[in-house]
């Protein structure tokens, strides 16, 4: 019984002395889902944000709501897609130009 404490010890021990490495992970420049998404700052300034979030949403068959804006260098836009409101057209139209 005291073998396996002990090892129990040991492991967390090594567990606790390791640090928690999230910044290693690596950000996409833009990455949603059917409630919405956020855009790289640093995307936006080489590509129509507008246009990647409208395309996105579209797949849903849903709107975009643009919701903020960090306008430096490794911040993002970020969006909501959001139902079409009744009364409006059927789907919503996707541009390809």
């Amino acid at each position: 019984m005291r073998i396996i404490a002990a090892a129990g010890l040991l492991a967390l021990g090594m567990m606790a002395s390791q640090s928690a490495r999230a910044d290693i992970l690596p950000v996409p420049p833009f990455k949603g889902n059917d409630t919405g998404g956020i855009i790289a700052f640093s995307m936006a300034n080489q590509v129509d944000a507008r246009q990647v979030a409208v395309d996105h949403c579209a797949r849903y068959g849903k709107v975009v709501k643009f919701l903020g804006v960090q306008a430096y260098e490794g911040g993002y836009i970020s969006f909501s897609c959001r139902w079409v409101p009744y009364g409006a057209a059927d789907r919503p139209i996707r541009t390809l130009y």
